[in-house]
């Protein structure tokens, strides 16, 4: 994956949440700030949890915050939101969660590239504790991106 993927700018450590709504917020102003998105896609994150349910808690303590790919994606890329408090989604096997990514992706293909990649960096549990313990933005992205 690209380092372009991840830029400094989506990385934020230690993120106050008061419940998942802000949680999945603050994974998307990441990914605003870094350019990739709009605001209507932190929207539309929002909503597919609203509407679907807390299907993002992908596994415990883990969200991968996204939507479908639209207009509201100016690039693919990710965030990186570790939280100063866990936070309940309304997993029954995977909440609290500690670690949002968010997720953008251009189109359907580079959404699977990217989930396939992400997949196989935090499969691996004692990477994940140590990614989710990090507060280094270039040791994220080497783990990442390398």
């Amino acid at each position: 994956m690209s380092q372009d993927l991840l830029p400094e700018s989506a990385i934020r450590f230690g993120v106050a949440a008061e419940d998942w709504r802000a949680a999945v917020r603050a994974a998307g102003d990441a990914l605003v700030a870094a350019g990739t998105t709009t605001d209507a896609y932190t929207d539309a994150m929002i909503e597919a949890v609203e509407t679907l349910g807390p299907y993002i808690v992908v596994a415990p303590g883990f969200a991968l915050a996204h939507a479908r790919p639209s207009e509201a994606v100016k690039r693919t890329g990710l965030s990186w939101v570790t939280l100063a408090e866990p936070v309940e989604f309304g997993s029954k096997n995977n909440d609290p969660v500690t670690l949002v990514v968010g997720l953008a992706a251009f189109d359907h293909d580079e959404h699977l590239q990217v989930m396939s990649k992400l997949a196989g960096v935090l499969a691996n549990q004692a990477k994940l504790a140590e990614l989710k313990a990090s507060t280094d933005p270039a040791e994220v992205r080497a783990a990442l991106l390398g």
